[in-house]
């Protein structure tokens, strides 16, 4: 990700190193609004690395039935990578875009299948 540190000259003082926090970018935004009502959603930002997002990525992702959250896949502000499932959050191992959207969708075909 860009490294948005910029230098300034700071009459009195000198020399300053000022960071300026990256604008969240949207990078992807899907949603999908089955017949029988199902809704699955996936957004994903381009941010300013971060502790608790190294990646330089924001995500949200989540499945929804019968008007409540089956599945989501998220790393909100200072919780780092993790997902919910029926009401649970677990850690989740972030490796990619593509391993994260492949998981999502897993465990959406597991519960439609009943396997989870």
């Amino acid at each position: 990700m860009t490294n948005n540190n910029t230098w300034y000259i700071i009459p009195y003082i000198g020399i300053a190193k000022i960071n300026i926090p990256m604008k969240a970018k949207l990078l992807f935004h899907r949603k999908n609004i089955e017949p029988n009502g199902d809704i699955t959603e996936m957004k994903i930002w381009q941010v300013q690395d971060s502790k608790d997002k190294p990646h330089g990525l924001k995500y949200s992702l989540v499945y929804i039935q019968n008007g409540k959250r089956v599945i989501g896949f998220d790393n909100a502000e200072g919780k780092g990578d993790h997902k919910h499932y029926k009401g649970k959050e677990y850690k989740y191992d972030f490796k990619s875009i593509n391993n994260l959207i492949n998981d999502f969708y897993g465990m959406i075909e597991k519960i439609r299948r009943d396997e989870i």
